[in-house]
């Protein structure tokens, strides 16, 4: 309830207080006494949400392991926090960069990744000297609680108030009560596009600080002279693992048209050979949708697709069995432009699109309002770094000859334009946690003034 969360706030501000008196490096080493304490149990995390959202088992352990992954990340970070001694342009003054932490981190995440997105934000956002305040997706409350419990218990018995991790489950008012919650320092929310603008609208109304990560329209291109033996797994992976529910989940394959009948007739083939199942089954490759809702938008994306033109090579219907199982679908015939191409479905549709030439498929890459992760398959060492370059992709992420998902946590994740601009994890991600303040040191017993200005 919203009394709930207003208790929480209080206790996570009070918490705060006492984390950011702590060393970075002593933050460090709670930040990996929580990896390790995942890692004690990440067989059964990951069974948890498996169990909650669907995903098969490897990939349910896999977000568990990510959450321990940026855990060591995080450690070695906490050493290496530091801004930059500046040359002063006025004698006996010293000029630097101090970075302190924004204070209360508000963590919203989705039901697709429970605890990876968490753990990328949480493990960052406190060894920076961050409090966290989490809301789980609704739908995926059980492994925010344990998740939630393991850190708590982590903190507690260094003690520390658990409280620096703290948690609030609930539906849209939450979500909105964080967003126009001065006290939230920096709000970080992961989810679709048509949630994050209303998010940014009232985050930007109180002048408050966001972080967002939004949809993708993810597009892999291959060329006349791709390894297909690369492009065929690395199109499936992305298309077809977790169900098409990823942000990084390809949606659109251009192909040349010299290979395009090939490569179709081997990616329907190899559809075919997809393992579907119970997620907790070690042979499945693929499980269920989230809800009957996603169920209904990808049947709802199939028929216009069909009324705008395209046609199904295969998949295209619900799997008669329990739960929210659809088939792995591929279609061909559509332009590149058409409205369902430029719609992020959050399903197992695999739009197959011809091109001629390079520069027209790197602008119909771009045409999309999305812009999170695009990959191309080829030799060509001059347009690899065409591709790279500023008339190339203009996503986050940008592959050669690896598929569009899979993003390591050494590297910023996050992508452009309706994807939010948000970055998270890797590289200096670890500054959007933190504030900036530029500090004079006067040193001396002058007083001279930038600019060589002279007031007396």
């Amino acid at each position: 309830s919203l009394e709930d969360y207003e208790e929480t706030v209080k206790k996570a501000k009070e918490a705060w207080k006492v984390w950011a008196d702590i060393p970075a490096p002593k933050r460090g080493e709670i930040v990996r006494q929580i990896g390790d304490a995942l890692r004690q149990k990440i067989k059964v995390l990951g069974s948890l949400v498996s169990l909650e959202m669907g995903k098969i088992f490897v990939e349910g352990v896999g977000e568990i392991q990510e959450y321990v992954d940026v855990c060591d990340y995080a450690v070695g970070l906490s050493r290496m926090i530091g801004g930059p001694i500046l040359p002063s342009e006025r004698p006996g003054h010293a000029l630097i960069e101090q970075w302190n932490p924004v204070g209360l981190v508000g963590i919203i995440t989705a039901f697709n990744f429970p605890v990876a997105v968490y753990g990328w934000n949480s493990a960052i956002a406190m060894i920076c000297g961050n409090a966290c305040l989490w809301k789980g997706a609704p739908t995926t409350s059980l492994i925010s609680v344990a998740v939630t419990k393991i850190t708590a218990k982590v903190l507690e018995d260094n003690k520390l108030p658990g409280a620096i991790c703290s948690l609030v489950c609930g539906g849209a008012d939450i979500g909105t009560a964080m967003a126009r919650d001065e006290r939230m320092d920096l709000l970080s929310f992961t989810g679709s596009t048509e949630v994050g603008k209303q998010v940014a609208l009232m985050v930007q109304e109180r002048f408050g600080r966001s972080l967002l990560e939004l949809g993708g329209n993810n597009a892999i291109i291959v060329f006349e002279d791709a390894d297909l033996n690369l492009v065929i797994p690395s199109a499936l992976f992305a298309a077809v693992g977790t169900a098409g529910q990823r942000c990084t989940t390809a949606r659109r394959l251009f192909l040349h048209e010299s290979i395009h009948d090939e490569v179709v007739a081997k990616l329907a083939k190899a559809y075919a050979q997809v393992r579907i199942g119970d997620p907790w089954d070690s042979d499945t490759l693929y499980g269920p949708l989230h809800t009957k809702e996603a169920v209904k938008m990808f049947l709802d994306a199939v028929e216009h697709a069909k009324q705008q033109g395209g046609s199904v090579v295969c998949g295209g219907k619900v799997i008669n069995r329990p739960g929210n199982y659809v088939e792995p679908t591929i279609m061909t015939g559509l332009p590149h432009n058409a409205p369902i191409v430029h719609t992020e479905t959050f399903a197992p549709i695999l739009y197959v699109l011809k091109f001629k030439e390079e520069e027209e498929v790197f602008a119909w890459n771009n045409e999309v309002k999305q812009g999170l992760s695009s990959s191309i398959f080829t030799r060509d060492l001059g347009r690899i770094f065409r591709w790279l370059g500023p008339k190339g992709s203009d996503c986050g992420i940008v592959n050669v000859n690896i598929p569009t998902s899979g993003a390591e946590i050494g590297g910023a994740f996050g992508g452009e334009k309706h994807t939010g601009g948000g970055r998270e994890s890797g590289s200096d991600s670890w500054k959007l946690y933190m504030r900036r303040s530029t500090c004079t040191i006067n040193y001396s017993k002058d007083l001279p003034l930038a600019q060589g200005i002279k007031f007396q």
